[in-house]
Formats: C-alpha cells, structure tokens, sequence
C-alpha cells in the first residue's frame, strides 16, 4: 500500500470502533509480548547489526524498557480508560464532573535510528492501550530493526490497526503530508521543524521528541570518582548517541585535572586497554554521521581517544579540551563518542555558557552543595535532569519524559504516554431534582445576591 491507502484503510477500521473495545487493545498488546518475546534473540542480533550494541545493552536498554511498558499496560490500560472524577463546581449544583478519555484515532509514529527498537514500540504501546491506529515510519538507517519490527508487528496485528511503513525520508514526507488524527515524531530539532509544519496544515496535534547541547555541571563539591564513572556510562553509552546524553561537561577549574584523569580511568575500566575491539563499545551508525563526528575533532585538542577506523565506524571515547564557543563542536549537538571538558570559575561563567544555546532535553549537577543544587534547579530551564548521576531519568517511568522549547513539546513514558495519545472530555452530569432560579433571566435583582454567592465561594 501507499501511504494514502494506508492512512485511509486505517481511518476506515478505526471507524468501525473496534479499538474501542478496552479487551481488543489488551488482546492485541498480549500478542505483540508473545512476538517480542519468542524473537528476543534477533532482536539482539538485529540490533547488533544495525549499532554493534552487545547483548547487555540491547537488553538494558532497548529490550526490557519494552517488555516493562507491556506488561505495565496489559495490566493498567482497563483502569485507564475509565473516566476520570473530578470535583464538581457548586455553581453546578447538583452534579458530577468526569474527564472521559478517547483515542484521537488513526495516529503516525515517526521514530529514530539511535534506539530503534525501543523507541518505536515506546509510544506505539501507549497509543495502542488508548485505543488508537498506528502507522509506524521506522528509521531507515537501521535496516535489521526496522524490517524485525514490520514482520513482529505483522504477527501481533492486523495490519488495519497497526503497521510499519519502511522506507526512506520520502515516505515520511509522503506520510506527514496526510491527515492523521495525532503525529508523534522522535528526532532532530531541525527535522521536528518540518514535522510541525506538515501536521499545522491540518491543525493535526504533535508531540515532538528531539534534543540539544545536554550541559553536565561538576561543581568543586562533587564526589569526583563517582561523578566520573556515571558520566562515562552516560556519555558513552550507545557510543554517545542518546539523546540525553551529556554533551558537554562544564567543570569547575579547581577539579577539573582530577575529573579528567578519574574519566580517563573510568575510560579504561570501562572498555579495556584495546578499546577497538571491546564488545561493550558500539559504533557510529553511518559514514555521514562518522564524517560529522571527525570534522569536530579537526584543531582540537584531545585529552583521550581520538582512535578510530571509518570502514569500521569506530571512534574511541575522546576528550576534547577547552573548545571554543565558536568551534564546530560546540555549534551542533554531538550526538557521539566525543566530550568537551571546560573549566569555569564562577556562577556567571555557567549561566554565560548554557544560555548561549536554546533549551537542552537534559541538564546534569554533581554537586554535595544544596544550595548550589537549587540555585542550578531554579535558574536553568530543561526537559528533564538528574542531581548526580546523567540520563537515568528515564529509567523511571513514573516521570514524564519530553522537552521544551527547541527541545521539543509534549511527554510521554509510562501511563503518561496513554494520556499523550487520548483526548480527554470534559463532561458535567447535572441533576434534574432541583434547578436553582438564580441563573435565568429575568436578572433585575439578582446581582447582589449572585455576587454575594461568589464572594463565598
């Protein structure tokens, strides 16, 4: 099918009102758990593949946040969709009040290459639970994991409620140039732009998952091996291509030494004396991104790593020192194995810093200073962060997790994602046994006593 055909047909079996039905949508997340889970080890393999993650990682972070999010929502999704009560308004004496959700209908999610598998089915499962269609566009770049999620998708599926649509940046075009009901699209800022503008032409609602420069503060107070060690988990993980991850590190100049010998350390623990060849380091997902990654290195200065092989996508966990504002690894996000490390003095020198770029997904703190902990919280605007630690943020699924501002709109994660992907209506259900005479004309008198009434209100 094209994708008008697919947007149609979609449309088509939504009106028949099927996902409305709370049981179809636990029945058919049921089947998509049996799929995942008797094809865990090619969904190891094709992630693999695609980024050389190893098993544990592919595990850690693709695999199980998945299987999480269906078991939490065969669970939950029938108390979900119950209405919701809310206090009634005594101005509408007597009644009740309910927020009442309903799927918005026949949905596009558009999801990236950095964690394919995970951040497909993320949204996919809340938007299913909702009782919405799904098309899926997944990336292109990732071709094993986007071809194991149509066939997963295809068992656990009818392909009018749920499909994957593969294809390169001209499907998606094609596909955001519709009328969907609601678009959920995890990527770069750059493409969320156009996303936006695709969806305003039919006033269609968005979320919009992207990213930005993620500071990472280490004041003079921190715990600087533990704070060492979390950032080179962070930071390198994925080979640095999260989109949470700390992208550049602003060190207080009093530890700074100490901080870049302890990550130089942690580098080694972490991934061994020939890093190449360690199996806990993916690789950079293509030339073009490689290429991107080697020209931010070009007249810098390297601390560590700097190694790598372009017919392997290698690149090793590097250090870069004191970039300039100005320099091309400070314009851009990295999204890569590559950190800057840059000392400041004071409190002007981070605000000077991190109001210089547009609002981050992440901000990061280590700090053992309360007060310097808050004055960070409260001065710095972000879509989500940690004291002492970086991107762990995630892992609860009882915080939403989005952007704002260049970083993105809406959240999603856990039950958070059923509200992201359902219209709530607002409903009030009065009585009949008493109908108040305050409110209807004829009004001459009435002022003074309705003004009286809303004082003591």
């Amino acid at each position: 099918m094209n994708a008008k055909q697919l947007h149609k047909s979609q449309l088509d079996f939504f009106k028949t009102r099927k996902t409305v039905d709370v049981s179809y949508r636990i029945k058919s997340l049921q089947r998509l758990k049996t799929a995942i889970e008797s094809r865990e080890k090619e969904i190891y393999k094709a992630l693999a593949t695609d980024l050389s993650k190893s098993e544990f990682e592919a595990f850690l972070t693709e695999y199980n946040v998945i299987l999480g999010e269906l078991k939490s929502y065969i669970k939950k999704t029938r108390k979900l969709s119950q209405p919701k009560i809310v206090r009634p308004s005594i101005l509408n004496f007597p009644s009740r009040s309910r927020r009442y959700p309903e799927p918005y209908g026949n949905t596009l999610i558009i999801s990236p290459w950095n964690y394919p598998f995970q951040l497909a089915l993320g949204p996919l499962i809340g938007a299913v639970a909702a009782g919405n269609t799904v098309v899926l566009k997944p990336s292109e770049f990732t071709t094993a994991t986007s071809q194991l999620l149509s066939d997963i998708i295809e068992e656990a599926f009818v392909k009018e409620h749920v499909c994957v649509a593969l294809g390169d940046a001209t499907v998606a075009q094609e596909l955001t140039a519709l009328p969907w009901n609601y678009i959920f699209f995890t990527g770069s800022p750059a493409v969320g732009k156009k996303i936006y503008q695709a969806a305003a032409k039919h006033l269609t609602p968005v979320t919009l998952e992207l990213g930005g420069k993620n500071p990472c503060v280490v004041d003079n107070t921190a715990h600087i091996k533990v704070a060492a060690k979390r950032i080179v988990w962070a930071k390198f993980l994925n080979a640095g291509q999260t989109c949470i991850a700390p992208d550049y590190l602003l060190v207080h100049k009093d530890v700074k030494n100490k901080l870049v010998n302890e990550i130089k350390n942690q580098i080694h623990e972490f991934f061994g004396a020939d890093v190449k060849n360690s199996p806990d380091l993916p690789r950079v997902i293509r030339n073009d991104q490689f290429d991107r990654l080697m020209e931010m290195l070009e007249n810098e200065t390297i601390l560590q790593g700097g190694d790598n092989d372009r017919a392997s996508l290698y690149l090793a966990p590097t250090l870069i020192d004191e970039p300039s504002r100005e320099s091309k690894v400070m314009e851009q996000e990295i999204f890569g194995p590559i950190l800057p490390v840059i000392s400041y003095e004071n409190k002007e020198d981070l605000e000077q810093w991190i109001d210089s770029y547009e609002k981050p997904l992440g901000a990061y703190c280590f700090t053992s200073n309360s007060k310097f902990e808050k004055w960070f919280l409260n001065r710095f605007s972000f879509g989500g962060g940690v004291i002492n630690d970086s991107i762990v943020q995630f892992i609860n699924d009882r915080l939403p997790f989005g952007g704002v501002g260049n970083s993105g709109m809406g959240s999603y994660h856990g039950e958070k994602t059923f509200e992201t992907f359902s219209h709530y209506k607002s409903v009030v259900h009065r009585g009949t046994w008493i109908d108040l005479p305050l409110k209807y004309a004829p009004y001459q008198g009435k002022l003074k006593t309705i003004k009286k009434l809303l004082q003591w209100l």
